[in-house]
């Protein structure tokens, strides 16, 4: 059993990227993309930042 990105097949897949040309034309489509990759990129620094800066209790909760 192959897993799908939701529950799409390759021709659906294709289907959409050209109704995606159609409407956004050539040009904008990378500029998009560029965009959510950087947006990720953003959002993946922000959530290891948070990871970083959170305080560690070691004392076991007796004072």
């Amino acid at each position: 059993m192959q897993a799908t990105l939701l529950f799409l097949s390759g021709p659906d897949m294709i289907v959409i990227a050209i109704i995606a040309l159609f409407l956004f034309g050539g040009k904008k489509i990378p500029e998009f993309a560029k965009g959510l990759g950087q947006s990720l990129r953003h959002f993946k620094d922000a959530s290891e930042n948070k990871k970083d800066e959170e305080p560690k209790d070691n004392s076991g909760g007796n004072k």
